[in-house]
């Protein structure tokens, strides 16, 4: 039987003199075990290293948020130990010029990060910096609107999606895109750099005037990650051979339909090693408990969503050739009623029909039906769904259930409990 000793590594070179002293002839090693021709463990590479650490990035809060899910989340967050937070933005209701209320909601917000254990990094979003009294509360608490900094010789981009925030669409000013550049020319060979933004500008039709390619060109050639929010539906896009995240929410207005619907509570977990890409985990928040199981209870106040109109559920089946249509996806249109020709709709919400044929609509929480009125039906079943680089997978079915002035599916949604059956047909 021989033992095996594995000691701990010097970290950097400013602990260098020190072990060359002889300090560490003492120190214990990190794993000390007995080895025998067999043994009962796979292998002794432990899985840590100077290099290695982990962080925790949260998604949107607000636009309507609901009571408690934030909150707790700081305390689950705790349970978890990350090195630090990073955010992508949307943190306080905002949209006031009130200063006195947008004061109280960013007290509230940091009332919660306060309580976390680790270092917090803001990324401000839409509902952040709405108005330039908001944009000068966000400088009066915060400074900077973008930055960026170093960890572990890992580069962290904090990207304002809303700069000049008089833009309705996403925009990086000219001055934002050249700090930026700077800052990448001046870091050119870090291990992994991450973007955290609020708005996932790639997806933007304004593409070419966004600003978004300039940082793009910019990172192009080097290994990176981008996480983004705002649309509270996860997805994931592939665009110069890097990942783009867009995050669900960590207490965000959500209708919560679940994973199939990219509609949950959660944070992701990032790993970073030596050598190796992220290791990215989605951690819903309903799956984090601490030992004895008893989530903290907190205070935080929800939002009260008011003119909410009485919605009546509506569940049915569709069937295309008389086949279940498993995997199709209805959209729910209500007509324009300025548009005389007809070919113009509002996208009310959508609906995935399930193995049966089964489906069931949802306005502001899961399967809560639509208000009361006539409406427009499309229906695509695109395999896959969404292509790497976020584009939608081609349609399987005819064209004209796709397209809202053609299709001849229509509905009619009454007080009460609606069944409302789809036959589809190839021909």
């Amino acid at each position: 039987m021989k033992r095996i000793l594995i000691a701990p590594l010097v970290a950097g070179l400013l602990v260098g003199a020190i072990a060359m002293s002889g300090a560490q002839k003492n120190a214990k090693p990190e794993l000390q075990i007995d080895i025998e021709n067999r043994n009962p463990w796979t292998n002794l590479r432990i899985n840590n290293s100077p290099e290695t650490f982990h962080f925790v990035a949260i998604s949107d809060r607000t636009g309507g948020h609901r009571a408690r899910i934030f909150s707790q989340a700081v305390e689950q967050i705790n349970l978890l130990q990350p090195a630090f937070v990073v955010s992508v933005g949307d943190l306080i209701e905002g949209y006031s010029k009130d200063k006195a209320r947008v004061e109280a909601e960013w007290k509230e917000f940091q009332t919660y990060t306060s309580k976390l254990q680790m270092p917090f990094f803001y990324v401000p979003g839409n509902h952040d910096v709405a108005n330039a009294n908001q944009v000068d509360i966000w400088k009066e608490r915060f400074g900077r609107g973008y930055y960026h900094f170093l960890y572990k010789d890992v580069l962290f981009l904090a990207v304002n999606s809303d700069d000049p925030h008089e833009e309705k669409q996403a925009r990086v000013s000219k001055e934002q895109i050249e700090y930026f550049q700077k800052v990448l020319q001046d870091n050119p060979k870090v291990r992994w750099t991450f973007v955290m933004l609020h708005k996932p500008m790639w997806t933007e039709a304004a593409l070419d005037a966004n600003g978004w390619l300039d940082i793009e060109k910019a990172l192009a050639g080097r290994k990176y990650t981008v996480f983004a929010g705002h649309i509270h539906r996860y997805q994931k896009f592939v665009r110069q051979g890097m990942n783009y995240y867009q995050l669900a929410t960590t207490g965000g207005s959500s209708k919560l339909r679940g994973m199939r619907y990219g509609e949950f509570d959660h944070v992701a977990w990032v790993t970073v090693k030596k050598d190796a890409d992220p290791t990215i985990a989605n951690i819903m928040l309903d799956g984090i408990y601490p030992e004895n199981l008893k989530k903290a209870i907190t205070d935080e106040e929800g939002v009260i969503v008011y003119n909410r109109k009485p919605t009546h559920p509506v569940r049915g089946k569709v069937t295309f050739d008389g086949a279940p249509a498993a995997g199709a996806q209805l959209t729910i249109w209500r007509p324009d009623p300025t548009d005389k020709k007809g070919e113009k709709g509002f996208r009310v919400t959508d609906a995935f029909v399930e193995a049966d044929g089964s489906y069931a609509l949802s306005t502001y929480t899961a399967n809560d039906g639509v208000n009361e009125g006539d409406y427009r039906i499309t229906v695509t079943m695109r395999d896959p769904f969404f292509e790497p680089s976020g584009k939608q997978g081609k349609n399987r079915y005819p064209e004209r259930y796709a397209v809202y002035a053609t299709t001849d599916l229509t509905a009619k949604v009454k007080t009460g409990t609606n069944e409302l059956n789809f036959e589809l047909s190839s021909k």
